[in-house]
C-alpha cells in the first residue's frame, strides 16, 4: 500500500500554477525548498527572490511555475487536502464497520496521513508548515472568485468523505459536513495553539491525546442526534 501511494500524484487545479511544478526536477525542487524556507522564515517573510538563492536558479524561473507565493500556498494547501483524501481511501477499503472508518478518518485528519512515503512532497513535513500557515491560503480578499474557480475542491471532497461515514453512522444527524469542517480546522488550531498560544489548549505539541479529544467530540455529537 505504502508503495502504492508513493507514485500516485494529487492533481491539482490548473489555474493554480503556470507550469506543473511535479514535472519538472526543477519543480519539485521548488516545492521541496519552498515548504521547508516558509517553515524556517514563515511565510510573510518567504519570497521567490529567497527561493532563487536557495536553489540556484533565477526568479524568473520560479515565476514560470507560480504567479506569486500566495498561489504557491495554495498549491501546497490543495496537495496536503488531496493526500488526506486518498489517505482515507485507501485506509478504510477494505472496511464494512462505519464506526471504524470515521476512527481511522479522524486519527488522519488530526495526526496527518497514515501512508507518509511520497516521491515528490513530505507529507508530515508539509503538516508541519501548515500548521502555522494553511489559514493564509484561504483568508483573503480573493477568496470568494478562487472558490468559484475550484481552488479548494479538494478541502470539499475530503470533507464530503468523511460526512458520508457520518451519515453510515446515524443518517439522521443534519451537521455532517459542519462537523468534519470543525475537526479540520480546529485540528490545526490546536497544534498551533499547543505551539505558540499554550494558554488556550490543554494540549502538548505532539500530544497524542488531541485524538482522544476529537474522537470524543465527534462521536458524542453523532449519537446525541439518536
Amino acid at each position: 500500500m505504502e508503495n502504492i501511494l508513493k507514485k500516485i500524484r494529487v492533481d491539482i487545479n490548473e489555474d493554480i500554477f503556470l507550469k506543473d511544478p511535479l514535472s519538472s526536477d526543477l519543480g519539485k525542487e521548488i516545492i521541496r525548498q519552498s515548504v521547508n524556507m516558509m517553515i524556517e522564515l514563515g511565510f510573510e517573510h518567504f519570497n521567490f527572490k529567497k527561493l532563487s538563492a536557495r536553489i540556484n536558479c533565477t526568479e524568473t524561473a520560479i515565476y514560470r511555475y507560480f504567479e506569486n507565493k500566495h498561489k504557491l500556498l495554495l498549491f501546497l494547501t490543495s496537495w496536503y487536502w488531496g493526500y488526506l483524501e486518498q489517505n482515507v481511501v485507501f485506509g478504510t477499503a477494505n472496511l464494512l464497520d462505519a464506526r471504524k472508518k470515521l476512527e481511522i478518518a479522524i486519527q488522519i485528519l488530526v495526526k496527518g496521513p497514515i501512508f507518509t512515503q511520497n516521491d515528490f512532497i513530505d507529507p508530515l513535513t508539509l503538516k508541519v508548515l501548515l500548521t502555522d500557515e494553511a489559514a493564509k491560503a484561504f483568508m483573503t480578499k480573493e477568496v470568494d472568485e478562487e472558490y468559484k474557480k475550484g481552488f479548494f475542491n479538494h478541502y470539499h471532497k475530503l470533507g464530503e468523505r468523511i460526512s458520508k461515514i457520518i451519515l453510515e453512522i446515524n443518517p439522521d444527524f443534519e451537521y455532517p459536513k459542519t462537523l468534519v469542517s470543525t475537526v479540520m480546522e480546529s485540528s490545526f488550531m490546536q497544534s498551533y495553539y499547543a505551539k505558540h498560544l499554550p494558554g488556550l489548549t490543554e494540549h502538548q505539541p505532539g500530544d497524542d491525546k488531541k485524538i482522544d479529544f476529537f474522537h470524543n467530540l465527534v462521536f458524542k455529537t453523532i449519537e446525541n442526534e439518536n
